[in-house]
């Protein structure tokens, strides 16, 4: 990262991008059982960014985030935070905030006394601590709460709370355990721009876990999509989106239909038709063709040069308020999903329900995976 002028709140705070640390993980493996929830992982953090772990429930994000944490011992591997090892290193030991699902706050303490905790127990002065814990609190913007019980804030409110808890001993990397779950649809879309915001702002190393796509895609600098205990693949969020590694990635990351296509002799056939590409896979054989509903466009004229087409009939029509969505059923009998506007300038006509269409796909969109099983 580049040096950089520290704004004056984050100077009252005493964070800084600078401070922050990279994490190597390389190798780690852990099994209960007959069950692997990580398998040989190796992953690589850089300093100041914003990670996400998704993937499915049992996928081993959660395991992987309690692995960094400490409270998940490794059957081997290694884990460094910067230059230092600490694979065997006491939770309490690796200095990292940690933000759980539930916030683990304190009912007995108010407001200050939880952000005051990891403060007490590494021996900081009541002064310091004090300074600290208003400083904390002015930067989730929730100054004049110190005195208020834990019962008596919003769920909003515990998870701010939670959060300069994590914070206000200003660690180097702070760890997120689906911290959002349990907010409103709502509030936890403005939350989730407010923790974005507040890491730009302090630029700590910041892994958040969630099985939330739209949630990994708004917030992150890059993500890891676990599957089980495996990288699946570890890109930024367009990359992901646009150019999934494998079809779990692509069904994991928005919505998706997958066909059938046979390569073959640099052709390829789908639907008993032939479609253009810009890359095929290395080897020849059965892959699969990744349709986005977005990126398939319903066409009134003749198609462009540049489309793959494909002809069916419009089995069902669902209004959702910003799009239609479509439900396609081809000749083969297979069906494809199709979002189109309501309103704006890209609006099309409709056909009525069992009438005939054409949709069409642009050869750039037109994506090959090679190991449909995976």
């Amino acid at each position: 990262h580049r040096s950089r002028t520290v704004p004056p709140d984050e100077k009252k705070f005493g964070m800084a991008r600078d401070t922050a640390l990279p994490i190597t993980i390389r190798r780690l493996t852990k099994t209960y059982g007959a069950i692997t929830a990580l398998d040989n992982v190796d992953l690589d953090i850089r300093a100041g960014e914003f990670l996400t772990l998704l993937g499915p429930s049992g996928s081993g994000k959660t395991t992987l985030l309690m692995t960094l944490a400490g409270f998940v011992q490794p059957d081997h591997g290694s884990l460094r935070f910067g230059d230092k090892e600490v694979v065997r290193l006491a939770p309490h030991k690796r200095d990292v905030g940690m933000v759980f699902q539930n916030y683990a706050l304190f009912p007995h303490m108010d407001v200050k006394g939880n952000i005051a905790f990891p403060l007490r127990l590494r021996g900081v002065s009541h002064s310091d601590s004090a300074r600290r814990v208003e400083a904390a609190l002015e930067m989730v913007q929730l100054s004049g709460y110190g005195d208020r019980k834990v019962d008596q804030l919003s769920g909003g409110q515990r998870q701010r709370v939670a959060l300069a808890r994590a914070l206000v001993f200003e660690p180097q990397i702070v760890l997120m355990d689906e911290p959002l779950s349990a907010l409103d649809k709502t509030l936890r879309e403005s939350m989730q721009i407010e923790l974005r915001n507040l890491h730009n702002r302090l630029g700590m190393t910041t892994i958040y876990v969630t099985h939330d796509q739209r949630e990994a895609l708004t917030m992150s600098d890059r993500i890891a999509v676990i599957n089980h205990g495996r990288v699946m693949q570890l890109d930024v969020p367009r990359t992901l989106y646009d150019r999934p590694a494998n079809r779990f990635v692509a069904e994991f990351i928005g919505e998706s239909t997958f066909l059938d296509v046979d390569v073959s002799q640099g052709q390829c056939q789908c639907e008993g038709t032939l479609i253009r590409t810009e890359g095929l896979p290395r080897d020849e054989g059965q892959c699969v063709l990744m349709l986005r509903p977005e990126r398939l466009s319903i066409l009134d004229d003749a198609p462009t040069a540049d489309m793959n087409v494909f002809h069916g009939q419009i089995g069902q029509l669902v209004y959702q308020g910003d799009t239609f969505l479509l439900q396609v059923t081809l000749s083969s009998g297979r069906t494809l999903a199709v979002r189109a506007m309501t309103s704006g300038r890209n609006v099309v006509n409709i056909p009525s329900l069992g009438a005939p269409i054409r949709l069409g796909l642009a050869v750039q969109d037109t994506i090959l995976l090679a190991d449909p099983k995976e």
